[in-house]
């Protein structure tokens, strides 16, 4: 039997799927702590970045140029899913800029290895982890140690030892 797989055949079930969720819980799922409201980067966006690898993977290799879109895809709906189910927006911003060096690791990773690929991968992942700890780090120790004042301290503390420490001859 060799079945053909269209639009039809796909969206077809989602959309009689979509229905019979609204039929069973009428109103229920699209509230503030209803499901589509804590699962939608999982229902929306992590299946886009699958079927851009998918279509690369077990498709064309040569498509290469599908694995920037599908790794920035899936790196957004990690990222939206985890601030989502975490309300952790105000930490995982920075996840956005790493989710373009994901997609341009992957192209140089399976598809053309020009080592020119690597220098916007590691600035924008430098970048990313910057802004992942200072925010994290900052959230951390507004609830930990005593908020802003000791911040305040490790960074003149931090400078002043970068500034007059001891230095290497």
């Amino acid at each position: 039997m060799n079945a053909k797989i269209t639009g039809k055949t796909v969206i077809g079930p989602l959309l009689v799927l979509a229905g019979v969720l609204l039929l069973v819980n009428p109103g229920g799922w699209f509230g503030s702590g209803a499901f589509f409201s804590r699962l939608w980067p999982t229902l929306f966006i992590l299946p886009a970045g699958v079927l851009f690898h998918w279509g690369y993977f077990l498709g064309n290799r040569r498509m290469y140029g599908l694995l920037v879109p599908g790794g920035i895809l899936v790196t957004v709906a990690v990222v939206c899913q985890i601030a989502v189910l975490f309300h952790a927006w105000h930490i995982m911003w920075p996840g956005f800029i790493l989710a373009p060096a994901v997609g341009l690791f992957e192209l140089y990773l399976f598809g053309v290895r020009h080592k020119a690929l690597l220098i916007p991968v590691a600035i924008l992942s430098c970048l990313s982890l910057s802004f992942f700890l200072m925010f994290s780090l900052g959230h951390i120790l507004n609830f930990t140690v005593g908020g802003q004042p000791v911040a305040a301290l490790l960074l003149i503390a931090a400078g002043a030892w970068l500034l007059f420490g001891k230095k290497k001859e």
